[in-house]
């Protein structure tokens, strides 16, 4: 088994070379269940080499062969509005590459792929993929499209010229590789690349990504980088109990503001959890800002 360097950091500093395309062709390839060629890298506001300078959370954009747009997010820690920032990328994409006067026919299709190191939602599974359907109120069945359109490739599925997304739960995966997919996800999660993988990529990435051949310059700015991640990921996580802790103690002031008319401090305190020195000092401060009569 090959210790891996981490594949957000190789995939966004190792692969920029097009001869290295094969390593990110391979993991698209089983995930979309087709073979992937990629054009090209495509620029993005999170394509710099100093982390600090990244204002968005867009890792990779590139354009495969049909024309679509991936866009490919690493996801270290906790984020309460994730779900709104991926709605927000992929809307930025599609409107950053439709030139104004063009043909609605011009709108490219994107498809995020959200790879996740932390616990998001509520689901047994660690692979889920979301689409845009539209489904009959009455009688439950999915409107289709009655013409064909060579460029979107549509068919019967009219949700293919939408958006789709990709939600990789890494730290849901039990380290089972059922299939040539899941080798990639034990990849992603561990950093290790089992002998036997025969997945898409994967025969590529064990020169490209292996930790051993990294320069001396790359390893300095690799462990950089990490550091940089744990560093982040830390204070996020510290910003977010914070503000959770935060939100629960201003509820209970709120709480024992409307009981004051109703009941003694003994009783409030009992009530919210606050202590009866806080709550004579929230009755002693509301009844300073009351008006004289």
């Amino acid at each position: 088994m090959r210790r891996l360097v981490r594949l957000d950091w190789a995939l966004k500093r190792l692969l920029r070379s097009k001869a290295n395309f094969c390593v990110l062709e391979g993991f698209l390839s089983e995930l979309l269940h087709e073979d992937v060629e990629i054009l090209e890298l495509l620029e993005s506001e999170s394509n710099r080499k100093d982390e600090d300078d990244k204002q968005n959370r867009v890792d990779l954009k590139v354009k495969l062969g049909g024309g679509e747009i991936v866009i490919i997010e690493f996801q270290a820690s906790s984020d309460v509005f994730f779900l709104q920032r991926l709605l927000y990328s992929t809307s930025k994409v599609i409107t950053e590459h439709v030139r104004r006067g063009e043909k609605y026919t011009e709108v490219s299709k994107v498809i995020s792929v959200n790879v996740l190191f932390f616990d998001f939602g509520q689901g047994e599974d660690y692979i889920y993929h979301g689409t845009t359907n539209f489904v009959g109120v009455h009688k439950g069945d999915v409107l289709v499209q009655k013409t064909k359109s060579k460029r979107w490739k549509t068919g019967p599925n009219l949700w293919r010229i939408f958006p789709e997304h990709y939600l990789i739960k890494a730290n849901s995966f039990d380290d089972v590789a059922r299939n040539t997919l899941d080798e990639w996800i034990y990849v992603l999660k561990n950093g290790e690349l089992p002998e036997g993988y025969s997945a898409k990529g994967l025969e590529e990435a064990k020169t490209i990504l292996a930790r051993m051949a990294l320069s001396d310059a790359d390893r300095n700015d690799y462990d950089h980088y990490m550091m940089a991640k744990w560093k982040q990921a830390s204070e996020d996580e510290t910003k977010f109990i914070e503000g959770m802790e935060k939100g629960r103690e201003q509820e209970k002031f709120d709480l024992a503001k409307n009981l004051l008319p109703k009941m003694s401090d003994l009783e409030i305190a009992d009530v919210t959890s606050l202590t009866v020195e806080q709550v004579s000092e929230l009755r002693a401060e509301m009844e300073e800002q009351e008006p004289a009569d």
